[in-house]
């Protein structure tokens, strides 16, 4: 959560993803509590009767996307496939968890990618292969 205030410095949230959070956290992950960060705006959502209409879509994702419909200038963080896919059909900016990290090393908050990424995939966060490959090239630790 530090590296997203140190980049960013108020980063908006939808209700959803803060409700994935908590679920998350009930099941003893270990996830950050959003209403602990007076940086972190927590917004409902309204959404789009199109993003409703895309099944495959989770609630978290769509309602980020949402979000974006209303505020187009915003950096969007998505990792789902679908949904930075339909974020990129909208012309939406977009980044997800491998460019936030890579960013922080980029402006010197991470010393290396490496161990962090390691970290993510210890604690089963889904990266492909191929993007901490990648990731780590373009961070010049490959």
């Amino acid at each position: 959560m530090e590296l997203l205030k140190k980049l960013y410095g108020h980063i908006t949230v939808p209700e959803a993803v803060k409700k994935e959070l908590r679920e998350g956290q009930a099941q003893g992950e270990d996830v950050p509590q959003l209403e602990k960060y007076t940086w972190v705006e927590i917004r409902s959502v309204s959404m789009p009767m199109y993003l409703q209409l895309i099944a495959d879509l989770g609630l978290g994702e769509s309602e980020v996307l949402a979000l974006a419909t209303n505020h187009p200038s915003a950096l969007v963080i998505l990792d789902d496939k679908l949904a930075r896919r339909i974020a990129e059909m909208q012309g939406f900016r977009l980044t997800g968890t491998a460019g936030v990290l890579l960013r922080a090393k980029q402006k010197g908050f991470v010393p290396a990618l490496k161990p962090v990424i390691e970290r993510l995939l210890d604690l089963d966060f889904r990266l492909k292969p191929d993007l901490v490959t990648a990731t780590l090239e373009l961070g010049g630790e490959a």
